[in-house]
């Protein structure tokens, strides 16, 4: 049985991520049900969509990825599942997978319409429970993937802030925040200079040194670094990097390489 992962904002204080895992076991009693994060901000598409690619690509081939960050959930909007390479990747089609799908070479892509693969009644407003988990199940016993629905010719694409390069000064701003306060950049680990030493500017020109790892400077003190997602990030030893250096999604910094 195939490998289904679920990544959302409903945390685990309420019954939502836990209705999910009962509908997908009752479909598919084998399945192997991961947590990739449920601590996504609440409504925050670009964080899950960040989440999501981040995480993605640590599991096998064939896993199938249900994404459910949906606050146009019981709206317009339509619902996905797409097909790579090497994952199936189910949601709503509201930006939410455009940065995983971004690394990946995509084969089809369908829109959810067929409701003998929902479960009953759909809820206007749990479509993770009623839609993307039961699809999610069908698929892991063997559902051929284009009986979900129609083929659809493109989804919603999230921009990505692509650093901005002049002479030797690469400018990118930060993309992800997380719960240690690190920000993360979409500066990538390959555009950093194979050297230390290098001095990473933010707003009001505060310099902050490029080290291997996060206690390379003292305590309390900020340091940048290669980050594990393939990103730079600008943290703090010991503290956090949004707090102490005042750091939000979109704040802007530089490079000098």
């Amino acid at each position: 049985m195939r490998i289904i992962t679920l990544t959302t904002d409903f945390g685990l204080s309420d019954w939502f991520v836990g209705a999910m895992r009962g509908v997908i076991l009752g479909l598919a009693p084998r399945a192997q049900i991961v947590d990739l994060t449920h601590g996504v901000p609440p409504g925050d598409v670009r964080a899950g969509a960040f989440a999501l690619a981040a995480g993605c690509r640590c599991f096998p081939r064939g896993t199938i990825h249900v994404a459910v960050v949906d606050p146009g959930v019981g709206s317009a909007r339509h619902a996905l599942a797409v097909r790579t390479d090497d994952y199936v990747f189910v949601g709503p089609d509201n930006g939410l997978l455009s940065f995983a799908l971004a690394g990946e070479k995509v084969r089809a892509v369908r829109r959810l319409t067929e409701e003998r693969w929902f479960r009953r009644p759909v809820s206007r407003n749990f479509h993770g429970r009623d839609v993307f988990a039961p699809v999610a199940a069908h698929l892991s016993r063997g559902l051929p993937f284009a009986k979900l629905g129609p083929s659809a010719a493109d989804w919603v694409r999230l921009p990505w802030p692509e650093p901005v390069t002049r002479g030797r000064t690469v400018r990118g701003e930060v993309v992800y925040l997380d719960r240690f306060g690190n920000a993360i950049t979409s500066i990538r680990n390959e555009q950093l200079p194979p050297r230390e030493g290098l001095v990473i500017r933010l707003s009001g020109n505060r310099r902050i040194p490029l080290r291997q790892f996060y206690q390379a400077v003292p305590a309390g003190r900020p340091v940048a670094l290669p980050g594990s997602a393939g990103l730079l990030e600008v943290a703090v030893n010991g503290g956090s990097a949004a707090d102490r250096l005042g750091l939000r999604i979109g704040s802007v910094l530089e490079m000098a390489r």
